[in-house]
């Protein structure tokens, strides 16, 4: 079964309206949004800002993540709720807070002051220690004991990188530390009912989902259209929820049937885009279609956010669209429980992407999640299906791995990648991939530090590029932001800055090779379609059409294929579609009506 459904307030609606809508329920904790007493009777508890700014309460999450009587009290009112409704038949799951982070990711007061000490001394045992892995002789920081330890509050200059990094360690763990209480505390009073909270799809990189996913019986999100390619921002929500758990299917928590309220301006969805959205994460390994929300509120600063119930009732076409796609669902639910197939994982780490937000680097136009969004991007245009992974991670099921930006990379990580290779695997790296430890410490010996043998490069100096700016490459088409003075010492140079130094590399590494490119391309299409060929992961040219496949153990599979064009487009495919038609060559997909 495809789980369909809202997010469904009762508390906002009159009781005469509770008979209509009775469901099946993630009961959700109302964690997320402690109410005007208790920031009145507590304001020790309410976050403060890097600048000292205490944020009061009058909106959501209103709370410091290392308040002792925040957690107190959420504990008790969760107990309540637990105890009350844990042996409900409607109960399938409970949803743990809401949107970790959103809002109070990080907090600077002296509560929070003491736990990350706490932390640090866990991490390090000795100040020593610390003041090694910090490189406290720089600037004269050396500490000599605990209590001069604060978070990165606002400083005359740069903070310290390995102070921010570690900061922001220690803040995925504070919410962290907060959802296993709750979880914990729900399971004491029923084991077997499962646990989840919401993460945010591809616009939050606040707390380290990675460590998050080992957590949570079952991944959700919540996902928004953002970006001037909407469908691509999708996608890679899509494939970057689905990969926290090896590529288990997932719950679509939250998206919207049309408009936001939050955008500044706030695009309605034309006919039909909202039923090509929810199929797009269908197929991407989604086993739930739920929305924010089942009746749009009355009053609040949600009011204008859309809902599967609109304002103005059933004759709209956001009702019309909402029942259609509850029937398609239905017409699908043997798609539940199978997987999607990929032969290629792109490698994602939070702590490298915190690492390198630090101001002091030597260009801060050099974005991390840009740059793994472009290179998603081009391999779906490409009609490649791709996981995300963990540096860390198991990447013995791919034929190839992309490295578009991983700065911070630990020894274990840079060995991972070197096993892939060495046994058959193609690997591509962007450039300033490897340069740092797990301290945010350079590799000495010339970049990229942890790969350079791999890579068979020696990267000498780097020559960001200023706004604007541009290489050309021998082979046709330019680089921007980044350039770098390399020297192959094993890799074959496949293309060059027309200056001579290369741009791109391939080194022979065991019974595998990898790839090196020193700069951004433009457009890279024709690297990643090289890569590809090289590995044997098959592309095509759908021309906007996004095809992709689920299947289960039993061979049982489906091919999905979405037309995001505005006319009728024809694609090579082979496979069944959700609704058993077969497709054998060729397959007609209409255009959005």
């Amino acid at each position: 079964m495809i789980a369909y459904g809202g997010d469904w307030n009762p508390e906002q609606w009159p009781e005469e309206t509770w008979a209509e809508d009775g469901v099946k329920v993630y009961l959700s904790t109302p964690t997320a949004s402690p109410p005007p007493w208790f920031g009145h009777a507590h304001p020790q508890a309410l976050p403060v800002d890097a600048d000292g700014r205490v944020l009061s309460h009058g909106s959501r999450q209103a709370f410091c993540p290392s308040s002792p009587i925040y957690l107190e009290r959420a504990l008790a009112v969760t107990e309540q709720l637990g105890r009350r409704y844990h042996d409900h038949p409607a109960l399938a799951m409970w949803h743990v807070h809401n949107e970790y982070g959103n809002h109070n990711a990080h907090c600077y007061c002296d509560v929070s002051a003491q736990a990350f000490r706490d932390w640090l001394i866990d991490r390090y045992a000795t100040l020593d220690a610390l003041n090694d892995a910090w490189g406290t002789a720089f600037w004269s920081q050396r500490y000599s004991d605990w209590a001069q330890i604060l978070p990165p509050r606002a400083t005359p200059a740069y903070t310290n990188p390995a102070q921010q990094l570690d900061f922001r360690r220690f803040s995925s763990d504070a919410l962290l530390r907060l959802y296993r209480a709750e979880r914990d505390l729900l399971a004491g009073i029923d084991p077997d009912v499962p646990a989840t909270t919401n993460f945010m799809g591809s616009y939050h990189w606040a707390t380290d989902y990675w460590a998050w996913a080992e957590e949570v019986d079952v991944i959700s999100t919540d996902q928004y259209l953002l970006g001037e390619d909407p469908h691509l921002d999708l996608a890679f929500a899509a494939d970057l929820t689905r990969s926290f758990k090896g590529g288990q299917p997932w719950l679509l928590m939250e998206h919207s049937t049309s408009a936001v309220n939050w955008q500044g301006h706030n695009r309605a969805k034309r006919p039909g885009e909202m039923h090509r959205n929810s199929l797009a994460h269908l197929a991407r390994g989604a086993d739930a279609i739920l929305f924010f929300q089942w009746r749009a509120s009355r009053a609040g600063a949600e009011k204008w956010h859309s809902a599967m119930l609109p304002h103005a009732g059933t004759d709209t076409k956001i009702w019309r669209e909402v029942v259609a796609l509850g029937d398609v669902l239905k017409s699908v639910a043997d798609v539940a429980g199978s997987r999607v197939e990929s032969d290629v994982a792109i490698l994602l780490d939070y702590q490298s992407i915190w690492a390198q937000d630090h101001p002091a680097q030597p260009t801060t136009e050099l974005k991390p999640v840009e740059v793994i969004r472009q290179w998603h991007s081009a391999l779906w245009k490409l009609g490649v299906t791709c996981d995300l992974a963990h540096p860390e991670g198991d990447l013995s099921g791919y034929r190839l791995v992309v490295v578009p930006s991983l700065y911070l990379v630990s020894d274990a990580g840079a060995r991972n990648l070197e096993r892939f290779v060495a046994g058959g695997g193609t690997a591509l790296v962007g450039p300033y991939s490897g340069v740092v430890d797990e301290q945010d410490k350079v590799r000495l010996g010339g970049y990229s530090g942890a790969w350079r043998d791999l890579l068979g490069v020696r990267v000498e100096e780097f020559f960001p590029l200023a706004a604007g700016e541009t290489v050309t490459l021998a082979g046709g088409g330019t680089g921007a932001v980044w350039s770098e003075v390399a020297h192959a010492t094993t890799a074959e140079v496949l293309d060059s800055y027309t200056s001579g130094e290369p741009a791109w590399t391939r080194n022979v590494r065991g019974e595998g090779a990898a790839h090196y490119v020193t700069t951004l391309p433009a457009d890279p299409a024709r690297l990643l379609a090289a890569v590809c060929a090289e590995s044997g992961v098959a592309t095509a040219d759908r021309r906007g059409v996004e095809v992709v496949r689920r299947s289960h153990p039993d061979g049982r599979g489906y091919l999905f294929a979405i037309n995001h064009t505005g006319e009728d487009a024809v694609v090579e495919a082979t496979g069944t579609l959700p609704d058993g038609t077969p497709v054998d060559g060729r397959l007609t997909v209409p255009a959005p009506r």
